[in-house]
């Protein structure tokens, strides 16, 4: 056994262990405590486990939904009871060992780099289209992270103007509290937005993607939405030049999607210049904790 990842999110948290082929071997799902104490305290039951299944010096990997600010060390988080919190200081604490905490966008990011979809390309960029949209980089196999550790928060761009305009769209208030974030009309509960707006009908995002190549109204959804997602990777082309973007989250499974955002990207970009290949990612329900494993082998190996 090489490392351990653990997937945390806002209902489990996910064990699971690595060996030398970066094989999961084991696993181990618990539910998500809702108050601080219990969620630390989960934590480190996790590690302990994976500790007696393969050691207690194997290194151990978090994935997990937003941010740790690396001046304060304070989470910053939606759908776990630890904002304002030092959580990642707190778990090793409790579980008296060190840990690498990695945001769980960016650890799909390299597991699909390393691993994955994105295997051998580089720079490659990851893309998840979910709930909310977030990613990262990664180059030669190692993530690019700066000071801020906030690269990445691409559903956090400003949403492009030019179709904004054209179909007469909405602006709406973010999560973050900004107006007009990428997210609000491309993510899922985005779609669903977007869907109410062109065509007056509630649904849910995938009830809207299994029709949206066949129904009328939502072939038109389709196409706004494919524009809104094509205006944001060319941004993401125009800073990284990625040669792969990775899209995971629920969005992915959309029939046709990677031909969809090559075709409306192609359509806006820059003539005569390629554009990247969009892949789906390949690592499914291990991609995050791999991707944290994977990370946190780098940290005990290349410092």
């Amino acid at each position: 056994m090489i490392a351990v990842g653990i997937d945390l999110g806002g209902t489990k948290i996910e064990a699971q262990i690595f060996d030398a082929d970066w094989t999961r071997v084991a696993q181990r799902r618990i539910d998500t405590p809702r108050d601080y104490p219990g969620l630390v305290a989960a934590m480190a039951d996790q590690i302990a486990w994976a500790g007696a299944q393969g050691g207690p010096r194997l290194p151990v990997g978090i994935a997990a939904a937003g941010l740790v600010n690396p001046a304060t060390g304070l989470a910053l988080t939606a759908n776990l009871a630890a904002t304002g919190h030092p959580f990642p200081a707190d778990i090793a604490a409790t579980a008296g060992r060190r840990v690498t905490y990695v945001n769980d966008c960016r650890a799909l990011t390299l597991s699909e780099a390393i691993f994955g979809a994105a295997r051998s390309l580089s720079p490659a960029v990851g893309l998840i289209l979910g709930t909310g949209i977030g990613g990262g980089v990664a180059v030669e196999g190692r993530l690019v992270e700066g000071p801020a550790t906030l690269g990445g928060e691409f559903g956090h761009f400003a949403i492009a103007a030019a179709p904004v305009v054209a179909h007469g769209l909405p602006i709406v208030t973010c999560g973050c509290g900004r107006p007009g974030c990428t997210e609000t009309l491309i993510a899922g509960p985005g779609l669903e937005r977007l869907t109410r707006h062109l065509t007056g009908q509630t649904l849910t995002a995938p009830a809207i993607t299994a029709e949206w190549r066949d129904d009328p109204d939502l072939i038109r959804v389709r196409a706004v939405w494919g524009e809104l997602v094509a205006e944001m990777l060319k941004t993401i082309v125009f800073v990284i030049d990625p040669a792969c973007i990775v899209i995971g989250g629920g969005m992915s499974r959309a029939p046709g999607l990677t031909d969809d955002l090559t075709e409306a990207l192609r359509a806006i970009q820059l003539p005569g210049f390629a554009v990247p290949d969009i892949r789906i990612a390949q690592g499914g329900d291990a991609s995050g904790a791999r991707g944290a494993a994977y990370a946190a082998w780098q940290d005990e190996h290349h410092g």
